[in-house]
């Protein structure tokens, strides 16, 4: 079945309706309140920080998207500017407070550093067909972050209410999960409406082929170590399990987009190779006995 045609405006609409359903959560809405804290931040202490230091790292994000598109267009700046900056660093205060409440240390995010990557995809970006090119490298990668997200706190949440900790699960997981579900709809659909709308050209998605599959990078993974945290993550919420189900669910907008007409393809080689280097890091780090970095 054909996908329904976007349109800009319809985009627009999207970005206003988030703003006005979805006004970021004020740290006085929530109930702290953990009946077990040892047994919370031992089953759940290294989701919950590495979490809060990823939402916290929004700035960081903002930067590197002023970076890759330096004529950003209106309804991409209202999006990141307005809706997802705010309601995104709010989240990172609350896990952070959390955490903190649970004895464990403040997160630590990096705010400021780009990576040589990016700003050498900045560099380039001033020219328009390579900016086009870094748009649409933009939203894929929102896209599968923010699944990415959408499917940890479920798990989180569902861990949290096993263990009776429903205050928590429910007034500071469950409102964080709800806001993730709109982000990811805004990288989709302005993924689909770019390659709907012909912007790219056929050299211009073969090098967005090229550029993902040598760029791609797990979400908060910039810094040694980082992988190993990452794989604690998915093995302490179960994703480990099915590993090619999380990368298939992750990876599934640049699946329908970018390689489309390869027929057979479930998951991008370069999404499953980098999750199971993750959890291989995780296990090489228990083997030594190693602490997490996040």
């Amino acid at each position: 079945m054909a996908r329904a045609t976007i349109t800009p405006q319809q985009l627009r609409d999207h970005v206003l309706t988030l703003g006005e359903k979805h006004p970021p959560i004020s740290l006085d809405s929530v109930d702290r309140t953990v009946h077990d804290p040892v047994g919370v931040r031992e089953t759940f202490g290294p989701v919950i920080g590495y979490l809060s230091r990823v939402e916290l790292e929004v700035d960081r994000n903002v930067l590197e998207l002023l970076t890759l598109l330096p004529e950003v267009d209106e309804t991409d700046r209202l999006f990141f500017a307005d809706v997802w900056q705010p309601q995104e660093i709010q989240h990172g205060l609350i896990l952070d407070r959390l955490q903190q409440d649970l004895g464990m240390d403040p997160a630590e995010p990096n705010t400021t550093v780009i990576s040589p990557k990016v700003r050498l995809l900045g560099a380039l970006s001033h020219l328009g067909p390579v900016q086009e090119v870094a748009r649409l490298l933009y939203y894929l990668t929102g896209a599968a972050t923010e699944r990415s997200a959408v499917l940890a706190y479920n798990k989180l949440s569902a861990g949290l209410e096993q263990m009776g900790e429903h205050a928590v699960a429910r007034t500071v997981v469950a409102p964080i999960k709800q806001q993730e579900p709109g982000h990811f709809a805004y990288y989709r659909l302005a993924a689909t409406q770019m390659v709907q709308a012909g912007v790219l050209k056929p050299w211009q998605i073969r090098l967005t082929q090229v550029l993902r599959r040598r760029s791609f990078a797990l979400v908060g993974v910039n810094r040694p170590g980082q992988d190993a945290d990452y794989g604690q993550v998915v093995s302490t919420l179960g994703l480990e399990e099915d590993l090619a189900g999380f990368a298939r669910d992750i990876s599934r907008v640049e699946r329908e987009l970018l390689w489309a007409g390869q027929r057979g393809m479930e998951v991008p080689g370069y999404v499953l190779a980098a999750l199971k280097d993750a959890v291989g890091a995780y296990r090489d780090r228990i083997a030594t006995g190693g602490a997490a970095t996040a």
